[in-house]
């Protein structure tokens, strides 16, 4: 078992967001641990996804030393405020996006990922760019950005991929026909 580890952030949306990032995250390699799953603060249903999947992850775990499992197996949970809800006016996200960079702004001072997944809830873009801010000013130079497109994105990219496109160091898309649009995506075919 490697003795190295990848600290990685996992940022979560409701409904077929969070179902499709928690797919990949069971299919990770075991260094990439400690997890952090981030999630809006009005998602009630993605905190219960999370325990069940960490749980099934460590019983899975379970041939090898428990000493092991514990220090691979660690996760957390953080809460963050929405930078827009569904049907909110977008005259009035101007202060709820604010109030989305500040909670990034704490969980990336006090988290301090290497890696950063998303898969296109809107709670992911504060993230992302106070990630790359911090890269830029050399606050977290090695950190990276993987943003994976939904499979439901055949022929353009969501809002959140296209506000990230240019910021993303891996930018994931499932259908080939993405590729022929757009120059700065890797197609790896159905990932989740």
């Amino acid at each position: 078992m490697p003795d190295w580890n990848v600290p990685t952030m996992i940022v979560l949306g409701s409904g077929g967001h969070t179902s499709e990032m928690l797919k990949l995250v069971s299919k990770l390699p075991i260094p990439y641990h400690p997890r952090t799953y981030v999630l809006a603060d009005t998602d009630r249903l993605s905190e219960a996804k999370v325990h069940a999947l960490e749980e099934l992850l460590n019983e899975s775990s379970n041939h090898h030393d428990q000493h092991q499992i514990n220090k691979h197996q660690q996760h957390k949970i953080l809460k963050m405020k929405r930078s827009r809800e569904v049907h909110q006016s977008w005259s009035s996200t101007i202060l709820t996006t604010a109030h989305a960079l500040k909670d990034s702004l704490v969980i990336m001072i006090e988290d301090r990922p290497d890696l950063l997944l998303c898969n296109g809830p809107g709670t992911c873009v504060p993230l992302c760019f106070i990630l790359f801010l911090f890269r830029v000013l050399c606050i977290l130079p090695r950190s990276k950005i993987i943003f994976i497109e939904s499979i439901c994105r055949v022929k353009s990219l969501s809002l959140t991929g296209k506000i990230l496109y240019h910021i993303a160091d891996q930018f994931v898309v499932q259908w080939p026909s993405l590729t022929k649009v757009y120059d700065r995506v890797t197609y790896l075919g159905k990932i989740f």
